[in-house]
């Protein structure tokens, strides 16, 4: 979209664009961000915002060759903005980002066989092939990657196409086996239900991948569900649990010889605009709640229809991995859990990592600039 007009106001330039929308940008902003001011390798900025007029006003202002070119007062000083980038940073309108895809909310209606299924192969061997496969996975926060050799290292080759792997305090990968001398239910062969992930960290784990190198026990199914979808129709269906859910935060804990880990987080996170951000959801290390005793019945029962909901069959969809699946998923949004397991009918292993939202939302950006 190109400008029509141009004109120097009180306090900021005014532009009109051809589609008869006027956008204002404050004087100060645009000294502040005039493209001079850039290191032209690394596009970090090199102003010193103390160095300039704390009220910087234009000598003239004009459009000039799909740009606008002001000229500040008193310090001789041009600077010239192309108007496709002032078109996508209008103040007020946040920059458009290719990683921000909208969450498409599910329910058990999904089924097994609406999870996204896309080939290893396919994501190792081509960019566009990784791009459909990260935009399904963040659209649905799940999906399933087949033809995976039964390597651990095959589990890291597909994870690190996307960025670097998240390390926690079980190591940069884990194996989710039958322990003899466990430090987490995960190394059991019991009934896991729905749960999010070390919601005990400061910022939990992004996305993780479950890569099955053998499931041949009898049971040990996985289950998922919406966390989103879950908050979604709590809101609705009761706000006031929902407000206490998204308010007051309660402690996570987790510890064993070598560790204790420990936060105080709300179950639901809301964005500034009140979308839902993340679910720390996880009863076997939510520690003693300790929010005031006159709140405490009140935030049960809330925490209370949130767990009811994970037990629901309307929001869970059921699977058994089988060897050569890795099953994605968003470990902020998805709720994941396992059917138990007997291990003296065969041999159960998965072999696990994270990737953090950043490094994904990361890859996506760099991705959609094809």
């Amino acid at each position: 979209m190109t400008a029509t007009d141009l004109a120097v106001g009180p306090g900021a330039l005014e532009l009109r664009w051809a589609d008869g929308t006027t956008s204002h940008y404050p004087y100060i902003w645009l000294r502040d961000n005039c493209p001079s001011g850039l290191h032209p390798d690394t596009m970090e900025r090199l102003l010193d915002l103390m160095s300039i007029d704390p009220e910087p006003k234009p000598r003239a202002a004009r459009l000039e060759e799909g740009a606008a070119v002001v000229e500040w007062a008193g310090e001789g000083h041009v600077s010239r903005f192309p108007l496709d980038w002032l078109q996508g940073h209008r103040p007020g309108r946040p920059v458009e980002d290719p990683a921000d895809i909208a969450p498409e909310l599910w329910r058990g209606g999904l089924g097994a066989e609406g999870i996204p299924r896309h080939r290893a192969d396919d994501i190792l061997a081509g960019d566009g092939a990784l791009l459909a496969w990260m935009t399904d996975t963040a659209r649905l926060g799940l999906s399933i990657v087949e033809g995976v050799a039964a390597t651990p290292e095959a589990t890291v080759a597909l994870a690190e196409r996307i960025g670097f792997l998240r390390r926690t305090n079980f190591g940069t990968t884990f194996e989710v086996v039958n322990r003899p001398d466990p430090n987490n239910l995960a190394y059991t062969a019991e009934h896991l239900p729905l749960h999010t992930d070390l919601p005990n960290q400061e910022v939990p784990p992004g996305y993780q991948f479950l890569h099955c190198i053998a499931n041949e026990a009898e049971g040990g199914g996985s289950i998922f569900a919406d966390g989103f979808a879950i908050a979604e129709d709590l809101r609705v269906e009761d706000p006031d649990a929902f407000a206490l859910l998204s308010s007051v935060p309660i402690p996570f804990r987790f510890h064993d010889a070598e560790t204790d880990i420990r936060v105080r987080r709300p179950v639901v996170t809301l964005d500034d605009g009140g979308r839902l951000a993340e679910i720390r959801y996880n009863a076997h290390i939510a520690a003693a709640f300790d929010m005031p005793a006159d709140i405490m019945a009140g935030y049960y029962r809330a925490y209370r229809a949130y767990m009811e909901r994970t037990r629901r069959q309307d929001y869970v969809v059921s699977l058994k991995l089988n060897a050569g699946e890795m099953v994605v998923f968003d470990n902020r949004r998805i709720l994941h859990g396992r059917e138990r397991f007997d291990p003296n009918t065969g041999y159960r292993h998965l072999h696990g990592c994270y990737v953090d939202r950043g490094e994904f939302a990361s890859r996506l950006r760099v991705l959609a600039r094809a």
